[in-house]
């Protein structure tokens, strides 16, 4: 029998939020505004995502910090409990080749090496005159044409498809085929069936390149990497596989971040400003910085499985458990990032975790960080009178994908 003595009532069970959780309409830039009580007083704590399963939530920045680089937290999402984004994910993943995305040490050192040198700095720094190139041509473009425009479709998803194409070796005159198809592999609102056919579409192109640069070697990453085929470095579907989620990787985060980035400036207009007015490359690539840390794009949050116990403050993360990266929460940290919720260009902001932290750092940051640099210090200056031609609250926004963004940004000039 229940106990009902006087004074006796049962404890409330803890509510367990859903997760993504949802944004304040009236503030879309922020991060969703559940998030700030969880990070400044529960920052390891239970959340709920699609399945029902209840991943743990990490909240701060340092807290992330040491998890996304501790050993015994792993990225192998062929594991059972792994906190899978969405239905159709958890669907593909039994199925889905390993690569950089989904292993751990020592295979994902393997692959990361296989794969690396074309994304290192000096490689990467010498694209800046073309990718200047790419820009000036594509806002020489827009002016030209009617006023006003949609910048997405102008200028934030062209220059990374251009990029990547280019880098990949993929002829740019399929980028419709593949933006398409690799939004669709993204998009939570679409069915596992759905997004297995844009995957099988995307790999069975891939496939069909990646042998064209097996007999017929060009200088591009595609080729570097049929070389290694033919070493015996890389077996052939893990190089069609990396291919496919570079180009998948390669052009809707950066995409976002223009847009995204300049829809934030032209609502600071102090900052937009400051970064009109000024030619200092170290400036202009910390303002990039900056705009990464206070938008952190991907709203999904980075996902991992515990492989053993793990002691987090008062809590145990059990293996076996999932654990979720909130890194807008941790962005946002004040601890990390004073007056967090203001954007400050001039604000020291290179330790932001926009780009992940450890050994699965985002494998192309530093040709993000290049195209975000060049975008940044060249539109604002040449298009000076750049305005919204839709209030913010109109745009339509983008909560499906992996990364939060507008749908379209209609500009004026």
């Amino acid at each position: 029998m229940a106990d009902t003595q006087a004074g006796t009532t049962p404890a409330p069970t803890p509510s367990v939020p859903e997760y993504p959780m949802p944004r304040d309409l009236g503030c879309p830039l922020a991060p969703p505004p559940a998030l700030e009580p969880l990070r400044d007083g529960q920052p390891v704590s239970k959340v709920r995502i699609w399945n029902g399963s209840t991943p743990w939530l990490i909240t701060r920045h340092a807290d992330q910090r040491t998890l996304l680089t501790d050993p015994r937290v792993s990225n192998d999402d062929h594991e059972p409990d792994f906190p899978h984004v969405n239905a159709h994910r958890a669907a593909i993943a039994p199925h889905t080749p390993k690569l950089i995305t989904n292993t751990d040490a020592p295979e994902h050192t393997r692959l990361r090496r296989s794969v690396n040198a074309p994304f290192l700095v000096k490689r990467i720094e010498a694209m800046r005159p073309g990718i200047q190139k790419i820009v000036d041509d594509l806002i020489d473009t827009m002016l030209a044409g009617p006023n006003p425009a949609d910048l997405l479709t102008a200028l934030a998803l062209p220059l990374p498809s251009l990029v990547i194409a280019d880098l990949l070796g993929v002829p740019y005159k399929d980028h419709a085929l593949f933006q398409e198809n690799s939004n669709r592999v993204l998009d939570s609102s679409l069915s596992a069936e759905e997004a297995q056919a844009s995957g099988r579409a995307l790999g069975q192109y891939l496939d069909t390149l990646f042998r064209e640069k097996l007999e017929n070697p060009a200088d591009d990453v595609l080729s570097e990497m049929a070389g290694r085929v033919k070493a015996g470095e890389m077996a052939h579907e893990e190089a069609v596989n990396m291919g496919v989620a570079m180009l998948i990787a390669g052009h809707e985060t950066t995409a976002t971040m223009i847009s995204l980035g300049t829809l934030a400036l032209l609502q600071h207009p102090d900052q937009l400003t400051l970064l009109r007015e000024s030619d200092d490359p170290k400036f202009i690539a910390n303002a990039a910085e900056e705009l990464l840390r206070y938008l952190s794009i991907v709203h999904s949050g980075l996902r991992r499985v515990a492989k053993e116990d793990i002691e987090v403050g008062d809590q145990v993360i059990r293996q076996g458990d999932g654990l979720l990266f909130d890194l807008h929460a941790a962005n946002w940290d004040p601890q990390a990032f004073p007056e967090s919720e203001r954007l400050d260009l001039n604000r020291p902001a290179r330790q932001h975790n926009a780009f992940g932290y450890g050994p699965h750092q985002c494998l192309g940051q530093n040709l993000a960080r290049l195209e975000l640099q060049v975008v940044y210090g060249t539109l604002y200056k040449r298009v000076p009178t750049l305005s919204l031609a839709a209030p913010i609250e109109q745009l339509p926004f983008n909560h499906t994908g992996t990364t939060y963004g507008v749908k379209c940004l209609p500009v004026r000039w």
